[in-house]
């Protein structure tokens, strides 16, 4: 699957994580299904990491409830979350995969392992628990002047 962001978007995730760094930033994407079966990131939401910690995440869960209701108020379908890696590659860890629970959902990690080049992959997980199934998807990042989501 084709899943399109936005350079603005990608920097803002960026400074996002490197602010937040050595703990796991993290958030939700939302956008849009389109005909060919690609999907569109509208906007991105930056959550509180509510661990604390360079290992894993855990979304605040009334920031979660309040960007899906920003969602829906603009007329956005909830496509996923993301999060980084603050020193390790851009690939779902055992723990992403185990914690993976929406077979609909795209799952963005950027990693800051080499913080001057950071990198974004998009990734598809589903399956029952003790054998999930990891497929790459074909992210791209669009060029672009001005910012869809939050400025961070």
């Amino acid at each position: 699957m084709k899943i399109t962001i936005r350079q603005t978007d990608f920097d803002a995730m960026t400074r996002y994580a490197r602010k937040l760094s050595p703990e796991e930033a993290c958030g939700l994407i939302a956008g849009e299904d389109q005909a060919d079966g690609s999907r569109e990131i509208r906007k991105v939401y930056y959550l509180t990491n509510r661990d604390h910690t360079s290992e894993h995440f855990t979304i605040d869960p009334r920031e979660q409830l309040a960007a899906v209701r920003d969602m829906r108020a603009e007329g956005l379908k909830p496509l996923g979350n993301w999060h980084s890696h603050p020193e390790t590659p851009s690939r779902p860890s055992e723990e992403d995969q185990r914690l993976a629970n929406d077979s609909r959902a795209s799952y963005l990690i950027l990693s800051l392992a080499e913080p001057e080049h950071p990198v974004l992959n998009a990734f598809h997980i589903e399956g029952a628990p003790e054998s999930k199934k990891v497929r790459k998807e074909d992210l791209v990042i669009l060029p672009e002047s001005g910012s869809n989501g939050d400025d961070q």
